[in-house]
């Protein structure tokens, strides 16, 4: 399982926003500048977190991206769908058939019971995480997140 670039940017893009003082926002250049990303790579993410409406642009000379809602209203399992999908979905066993059109495990598979438990798990705790959580420190945030954790019984 891997973390994509385009989920850990716009993640990371999203927190930046939600950073901001004062309802701000930022411009793709200030962003850009801030994460060390090229502006039409920003551009893109922004526009995924646009149209996924968690971000709104917002016109003129001081013009940027704001949050559409409230930080708190923002969770991080919703964000990571609209920015990359879902560790296993129901297409993956179609995906790794190897040669043959249908796997050979279709009808009993103990390794997708195994991809189906860590999305449930993962789910299950990603559903309890709001972008609030993560405008912190880090020192901040990694407490938060394990209360999170520890009140979901995963740890």
């Amino acid at each position: 399982m891997k973390i994509t670039a385009q989920e850990e940017y716009g993640l990371r893009i999203l927190i930046r926003i939600a950073s901001c003082k004062d309802d701000e926002g930022m411009s793709i250049p200030q962003l850009s500048e801030a994460e060390g990303l090229s502006s039409h790579y920003v551009a893109k993410l922004a526009r995924v977190l646009r149209i996924g409406g968690f971000i709104n642009s917002t016109p003129g000379h001081k013009g940027g991206y704001v949050l559409a809602r409230p930080s708190q209203t923002i969770v991080v399992k919703d964000v990571l769908a609209v920015l990359g999908g879902v560790l296993f979905d129901k297409k993956f066993c179609e995906q790794h058939s190897g040669t043959l059109k249908l796997c050979t495990n279709s009808v009993d598979c103990s390794a997708r019971s195994l991809w189906q438990m860590i999305q449930f798990a993962v789910d299950r705790l990603l559903d309890k995480i709001t972008l609030h959580d993560l405008v912190n420190t880090e020192k901040e945030s990694k407490q938060t997140l394990t209360s999170i954790l520890e009140q979901s019984y995963i740890m």
